[in-house]
């Protein structure tokens, strides 16, 4: 059989969750459909697809495959359309692991951009705020704010992102407002466990580094719980500028010593392989890599 096709069939049996819908999609028989199926599960010696007559889901090889699918098909498109001079539209969707502080309005809108410009590319993110494995969930690409990454895979800088150190009005009426380092072991802390430990955060001043200790309030690895915390009152948080910088203007928070920063971290685009990346990709990442300096900075 045409393993060429049925790639296509596998990858139409995913996308339309079931042989009956992917047969009527390829105008194909349902047993054509399996015995493609087959020819794949015999050719690779794994099963592909975990299969009843009410449920299917995909094997860890299947997944793996699939992947592996999308990418050659898509390019195979591509290249086809190429040498046939027609213009190469990038189509598909795109799975993006990404911080919660970027579901905000200005991504948004760069989101909302993108697809205008290129209305066949649909978009799935995970913005959960734990740490994701992208080989291993088979995402496309991550977002991720970092001074380190692994050295394994592909970064792409996008945008430094600087984090303040902020506190609700409410919170320093009460407490009072730190001028200097040493002030800070009476606060409280909204500990962000990625960049920081327990009650401690190390920041570069005027006289090089310091280590402000607070008693925290409380830990976490997500970054808009802690904004939220810090909206309320309950502590003074070190969090990403992005994510503040609209409530520092209007006065729901304020920055406390502003000359001392964390060295900040940038945003990257981080993915596996340029080898088997899509113009989809390609073309998401260079928007956002033009983009978001312009729409997302924010001024000091």
């Amino acid at each position: 059989m045409d393993t060429l096709l049925s790639m296509r069939v596998f990858q139409a049996v995913v996308d339309h969750h079931g042989f009956s819908a992917a047969a009527d999609h390829l105008d194909l028989s349902k047993a054509m459909v399996s015995k493609h199926i087959m020819h794949l599960e015999r050719r690779l010696g794994a099963r592909l697809l975990n299969r009843n007559s009410r449920h299917l889901s995909l094997t860890e090889p299947g997944r793996t495959y699939l992947q592996r699918c999308r990418s050659v098909l898509e390019e195979l498109d591509e290249v086809e359309a190429v040498i046939s001079r027609a213009n190469v539209n990038p189509r598909g969707e795109i799975r993006v692991t990404a911080p919660m502080w970027l579901a905000n309005t200005e991504f948004t809108g760069l989101l909302s951009e993108f697809r205008t410009l290129y209305p066949e590319v649909t978009f799935d993110f995970d913005i959960s705020g734990r740490f994701v494995d992208i080989v291993e969930e088979g995402f496309d690409l991550a977002l991720r704010a970092s001074q380190t990454l692994n050295p394994s895979l592909i970064a792409r800088p996008l945008l430094a992102m600087p984090f303040r150190l902020v506190a609700s009005p409410d919170y320093l009426q009460r407490r009072g407002h730190p001028e200097k380092p040493a002030d800070m072991r009476a606060h409280d802390m909204l500990t962000y466990s990625l960049v920081s430990k327990r009650g401690q955060a190390r920041l570069h001043g005027p006289e090089g580094e310091v280590t402000l200790r607070m008693t925290s309030v409380m830990a976490s690895n997500n970054e808009f719980l802690l904004y939220q915390a810090a909206l309320q009152g309950m502590g003074v948080g070190l969090l990403p500028e992005g994510l503040v910088s609209h409530d520092l203007a209007a006065g729901r928070l304020c920055e406390l010593l502003p000359d001392y920063r964390l060295p900040a971290p940038s945003l990257y685009a981080v993915y596996t392989s340029r080898r088997y990346m899509t113009s989809k990709i390609r073309l998401f990442i260079d928007f956002l890599s033009a983009r978001m300096g312009a729409h997302m900075s924010v001024p000091r």
